[in-house]
């Protein structure tokens, strides 16, 4: 046997010392859990496994919702032709990082069913968010794969070739989506919908459509007037003519309740309130839906007053003189009215061709290249059930379809005699001085964001862009300049409208258009564009 090793110098307990001394050594390389720590991890989490890791403790969703104190906008563009993909690739962004949907709204192209896109979108953002699904003639934003920022206009289809669903049944390769979710604490958000029971008279539920935005703003803030309205028209030629609803909106509500949108459209909604769902009804249709955000009167404001800013990028001009209109005749068959009219301080009635030969005159150049439009100054006295009446004075664009020697033919109606009006041509140098006009607004919005504690902070930023500001009007992307050039990490998302919606005096509003004592909140070849900050 070979002899045994000498016993070791050190004891059992000092053996025993040194295994502790190990075990505690390999313990303390962890550092401890700190809540800055914690903050940084949950603050990188998804949304769904943000919103399970708030319901882990009551120190996790004080911390969950730390990360998530301050308004958030996020938002992503997909141009897959399958609706399932499509929707999975803008939400699967949206949803990458913590955020908690306060509104949805998701524009999507012709070529898309509405109850399908609804149903999938539902199924990955919950049933209670108050959701806006619309279909648009084209969508802005950055691709969910790539980031890149795109502007993509569709082909336009004639006429009401839509199904049940609010898309369109004919042959179309219109497929897209833009999805836009926004968190904005200190708000409540809902949908309103303008209802038209066909056996009731449509004024009635336009006034109800005022009190129904009034009665929620007034149940969750105190007050009866919203921050602000995203309104979305029905398109159906005839039947809906926004411009008396945005002339009792106008009315209805302060200068400091903004309301921005798209004219015409097909569209789902889903409110909070159930009893305000009434899509797929067989008693009502919809005329127009709005997104309404007013202040939460139990809601703490130490983390910030969100507000929402409008500037426009106009993008017609003025030519030509003045005109009255003498008579004025409404055409029902295709909504059109009929008018002679003469210059402004003279006697002489003009016909629709001596109307036109001298505009083709002060057009010049232009003759062949400007779609044409004439701007009528209405005053009219609103009023809604039994409040004062108040006169209002407005402007309102009317396209213009022919002349003969008998009439002047524009498109739409409530046109009066004695009404004044002047022509105007669409026109890519004005607009392009005013979309740089909107840039530098911006830009001096995040300078003073930059410099001051207290400036407004911008988080998100919506386009509601014409139709028809795109080649050869504009190059590619030129809409969108003013977010990208100036908010390169801001959330933003537009489309491109049939009649863009756009009203509220703010800063981001020339100083010009501020005071007018004309009120337009329809416009035709602009850009309107919604900035939302909040202010700490």
């Amino acid at each position: 046997m070979e002899p045994k090793p000498p016993p070791s110098s050190s004891s059992p307990s000092s053996s025993s010392s040194s295994r502790n001394d190990t075990k505690l050594a390999k313990t303390t390389d962890f550092f401890p859990l700190t809540d800055d720590l914690l903050h940084n991890i949950l603050s990188r989490l998804p949304a769904v496994s943000f919103a399970s890791a708030a319901c882990v403790s009551k120190s996790w969703n004080q911390l969950c919702n730390q990360v998530l104190s301050r308004p958030k906008l996020t938002s992503a563009l997909s141009l897959d032709p399958s609706p399932k993909i499509a929707v999975r690739e803008v939400v699967d962004k949206v949803l990458a990082e913590p955020i908690r949907p306060h509104f949805v709204i998701a524009s999507v192209g012709s070529g898309f069913r509405l109850y399908e896109v609804s149903r999938l979108i539902s199924r990955r953002l919950g049933s209670k968010t108050p959701l806006i699904i619309s279909t648009s003639l084209g969508v802005i934003g950055r691709d969910a794969n790539t980031d890149e920022v795109k502007e993509v206009k569709w082909i336009s289809f004639g006429g009401d070739l839509s199904d049940d669903d609010g898309s369109i049944t004919a042959e179309d390769d219109n497929y897209g989506i833009v999805l836009t979710v926004g968190f904005v604490p200190g708000l409540v958000v809902d949908v309103v919908p303008l209802l038209r029971p066909t056996k009731e008279p449509r004024n009635a539920l336009l006034e109800k459509f005022v009190t129904d935005i009034r009665d929620f703003s007034s149940s969750v803030s105190g007050g009866k007037s919203p921050v602000g309205i995203i309104l979305f028209g029905m398109a159906q030629e005839g039947l809906v003519d926004m411009k008396p609803i945005l002339n009792i909106l106008d009315y209805a509500m302060p200068k400091e309740t903004v309301i921005v949108g798209d004219e015409r459209g097909r569209f789902l909604y889903r409110s909070r309130n159930e009893s305000q769902n009434f899509c797929g009804s067989a008693k009502y249709f919809t005329d127009a839906v709005a997104l309404v955000f007013a202040r939460d009167r139990n809601r703490d404001y130490g983390n910030g007053n969100i507000q929402f800013h409008v500037a426009l990028s106009n993008g017609v001009s003025p030519v030509g003189p003045r005109y009255k209109a003498v008579s004025v005749k409404r055409n029902c068959s295709d909504h059109s009215t009929w008018l002679t009219a003469k210059l402004e301080g003279q006697q002489a009635v003009l016909d629709g061709q001596r109307i036109l030969n001298d505009i083709n005159n002060a057009l010049g150049d232009h003759v062949d290249s400007s779609d044409l439009y004439i701007g009528v100054t209405k005053r009219r006295n609103c009023t809604i059930r039994s409040e004062k009446p108040r006169l209002i004075t407005s402007l309102a664009f009317h396209g213009v379809v022919e002349g003969d020697e008998e009439y002047l033919y524009v498109s739409g109606e409530g046109i009066r005699t004695g009404d004044y009006f002047q022509f105007y041509r669409s026109d890519p140098e004005a607009a392009f001085h005013s979309i740089n006009s909107v840039s530098q607004k911006i830009k001096n919005l995040k300078l003073d964001q930059n410099q001051k504690n207290r400036s407004p902070e911008i988080f998100g930023g919506l386009i509601f862009s014409c139709y028809g500001r795109s080649e050869p009007f504009f190059t590619s992307n030129t809409d969108s300049g003013p977010f990208v050039e100036n908010l390169a990490d801001v959330p933003f998302a537009g489309i491109f409208c049939g009649g863009e919606i756009g009203r509220g005096p703010t800063s981001l509003i020339e100083e010009g258009q501020q005071e007018s004592p004309l009120s337009c909140c329809l416009h035709v070849y602009s850009a309107v564009y919604l900035v939302m900050t909040c202010t700490p």
